[in-house]
Order: structure tokens, then C-alpha cells, then sequence
């Protein structure tokens, strides 16, 4: 609507909001924090649902800036099978910090709101460690192979910490995000690590196959979403600013079998996952491949 105005006044108007917005939900999601402190199981699930409900109106704001100052065709497939009861584990290429608001656009009221696994520390993070309590995000200890040799006591703790922490998910539907890569791609990363992708960084199996381990009884389905950005990869900026016209949205849903479930030190496990998830990566490969060929036609 208002995408005739300059872009230094739309990125900056979008960011004001962006940032307003966040504040706003700050308030009676720290409120509903400290109601949630009773450890009684049914009062903490209403304040859960709740809180999830004022992620999703934050969320809502956020997609309202993103119409309000851009005009972005948008192409997505793969919809019309979620639903926000069941529990889902996303796994996705990422090329930009725009990938979150992106997702959050796409996935907004189509499947439970979105959580990121979080290590343990950042649970004392001012005020935003309390809202992430709040939201339910998994807090994870992970243990080095080196840490896990001098104590072998704790082989599987980090396991059984994790499980502790998804418990809650067993009440209430679910969908936890992991960006498999485990950071951006760029041309320089790419080389680096000389991926025998076109497109793609080398997949982390372990992250996934960790996060299987912990929920994989609670987890229905896998969401395999490819992100592809027609006019090249953009910056966050360039994403409120209103510079990025196109963006298609892939998604795959894929049922989690029991071939999918196992111990990651287990050496027969781990090569077996590993080929699954490099499969799973080459066929985003070829669809980002098909996709880039499209648009040179």
C-alpha cells in the first residue's frame, strides 16, 4: 500500500514497526510468564495457550508491515496439507536472516507457531530468556565428543535433558524449526567447504538426527521447505525496504518412520541417517537447480 515511498523511509518506517510491535507483545508475554510459574500441569497448559496465541498476533503485525510497505508475489505450494494440530520438525535452506520472517509469513495460522532449539545458557538472557521459557522453546546441553570421553558417565545425557524439556509438547501440537545447514549460505561459505551442492552448503546431520532423538515419538511429520529467492539472495534491509519482488516457497511433507528414529553413536545409525539427509539435500539441490533454470527461460 504504501510501496510507492522511497526505500530508505519504507525500511526505516517497516523497522519502527517491527520493533514497536515486539515491545508491545513483550508485555503480556512477561506477564503470562510469571502467571505460568505454578508447576500445575493443566493452569501452565492454559497459560501456554495463551502465550502462543500472543506469538501468533505478533506474528500477524509483523506480515501486516510486510504488505503495508512491500509488494512481494509470492509463490508457495505445498499448503494445503497442514494443519495446526499436528506436531511438525522443519528443516530448511537458508540464505538470509529474511528466511525467518519469511517462514513465519508462510506458516502463520497454517501449523502451530514456530520454536528454535536454544542452548541452555541463553535461558538467563534478560527478559528474553523468560520469554522464551514462556514460549516453550527447548533449551539443549550438548556434550562434545571430547567432554563425553573423559565422562562417559554422561553418554546420552544430553538425550535425556532435551526429552525432559520437549515434555509439554506431548499436550499441546507443535513445530520445531532447524535450519539444517546451520548457518547462511554465501559463495565464500560455499567454497570453503567445497559442497558438492550447487546451491546448498553441506547438510548438519547430527543437529537433525539430535533433535529426532529427543522428540522423535512426539514428532508427526518433517516439513522439507526450499526457499528461493528469484532475484537473488536478499538482506534483511532489502526484505523491509521493499527491494524483493519474488519469493517461492517450496513444501515437501515427509511421514517420520521408524527407519528415521535411532542412537546418533550408534556407527550403523549414523551412516544411515547421514544418506538419508544427503539424499534429502540433493533433491533441494535439483529443485533450486530447476527453479533458477525457470527463470532464465
Amino acid at each position: 500500500m504504501l510501496h510507492f515511498l522511497p526505500r530508505p523511509l519504507t525500511g526505516t518506517l517497516s523497522l519502527l514497526l517491527y520493533i514497536v510491535n515486539t515491545l508491545f507483545w513483550c508485555v503480556p508475554v512477561m506477564l503470562l510468564a510469571i502467571l505460568k510459574l505454578p508447576p500445575v500441569t493443566r493452569w501452565q497448559s492454559w497459560m501456554t495457550y495463551l502465550l502462543d496465541a500472543c506469538a501468533v498476533a505478533w506474528i500477524s503485525v509483523n506480515n501486516f508491515t510486510t504488505r503495508l510497505f512491500t509488494r512481494i508475489r509470492w509463490q508457495i505450494s505445498g499448503l494445503e496439507t497442514l494443519s495446526l494440530k499436528d506436531w511438525y520438525l522443519v528443516l530448511a535452506n537458508h540464505q538470509s536472516w529474511a528466511d525467518i520472517l519469511v517462514l513465519q509469513k508462510v506458516f502463520n495460522r497454517n501449523i502451530p507457531f514456530i520454536k528454535f532449539f536454544l542452548k541452555k545458557e541463553l535461558i538467563y538472557v534478560p527478559f528474553l530468556g523468560m520469554c522464551w521459557w514462556a514460549l516453550d522453546f527447548p533449551f539443549m546441553k550438548r556434550y562434545s565428543k571430547s567432554f563425553l570421553q573423559k565422562n562417559p558417565h554422561l553418554q546420552g545425557k544430553d538425550i535425556e535433558t532435551t526429552r525432559k524439556a520437549c515434555h509439554k509438547f506431548r499436550f499441546k501440537p507443535a513445530a520445531i524449526m532447524n535450519f539444517v545447514e546451520g548457518t547462511r549460505f554465501t559463495p565464500e561459505k560455499h567454497r570453503q567447504q567445497q559442497s558438492p551442492y550447487q546451491n546448498l552448503l553441506k547438510p548438519k546431520a547430527g543437529g537433525v538426527a539430535f533433535v529426532l532423538g529427543a522428540m522423535g515419538n512426539q514428532l508427526h511429520k518433517i516439513l522439507d521447505i526450499t526457499i528461493y529467492y528469484p532475484g537473488g539472495i536478499p538482506s534483511f534491509w532489502d526484505y523491509i525496504s521493499g527491494k524483493v519482488r519474488d519469493i517461492n516457497v517450496q513444501i515437501r511433507v515427509i511421514p517420520i518412520t521408524p527407519e528415521l528414529l535411532g542412537d546418533y553413536n550408534d556407527n550403523h545409525y549414523r551412516e544411515r541417517f547421514q544418506q538419508w539427509i544427503n539424499q534429502l539435500w540433493q533433491h533441494k539441490d535439483q529443485q533450486l537447480t530447476s527453479l533458477k533454470q525457470g527463470d532464465k527461460q
